[in-house]
């Protein structure tokens, strides 16, 4: 399978060390297979952080997901689950560390549904609606271990 990372700098050698913490599924490096998505998100890096759009290619084997070759979790849905595991990773609080992670994406305005469930302005069940992304649902793939990103072949 093809997978997409979007950005506005070329990559090259995938270096987790720059990947930003607090993110959905945790410090990592994120890609879809949607190329539409990671162009979208590259153009959105640049419009935010200068440089240009650019999509890099990735090759990745995805019967590694159906291994037990590495800790890989798989949501298929929007789930309390998910919910409560982007909640941890956001708030920088991980619960448990995946090599592989295939999920849905949250909503951009994830920042502000955090605050307000925290506050007690909303409950659990909204917080999970309001997470769900406005275009409907989109899936990401992170790697956030050396051992998972040994998997993607630069195309």
């Amino acid at each position: 399978m093809i997978l997409y990372h979007g950005s506005n700098i070329a990559i090259n050698k995938i270096d987790l060390s720059k990947s930003k913490p607090n993110k959905d599924f945790g410090q990592g490096f994120y890609l879809s297979d949607n190329e539409s998505q990671a162009i979208n998100m590259a153009s959105f890096k640049s419009m935010q952080l200068g440089g240009e759009p650019l999509v890099t290619r990735f090759e990745f084997d995805a019967e590694i997901l159906n291994s037990t070759i590495l800790r890989i979790k798989i949501y298929r849905d929007y789930s309390p689950e998910w919910a409560e595991f982007v909640l941890s990773n956001r708030d920088g609080i991980p619960v448990e560390q995946y090599d592989i992670v295939y999920g849905p994406i949250a909503n951009d305005n994830i920042g502000i549904q955090i605050r307000k469930l925290k506050s007690g302005n909303i409950d659990k069940a909204e917080f999970l609606n309001r997470l769900k992304y406005i275009k409907g649902i989109t899936f990401q793939y992170y790697f956030g271990s050396e051992d998972a990103i040994k998997y993607l072949k630069r195309i």
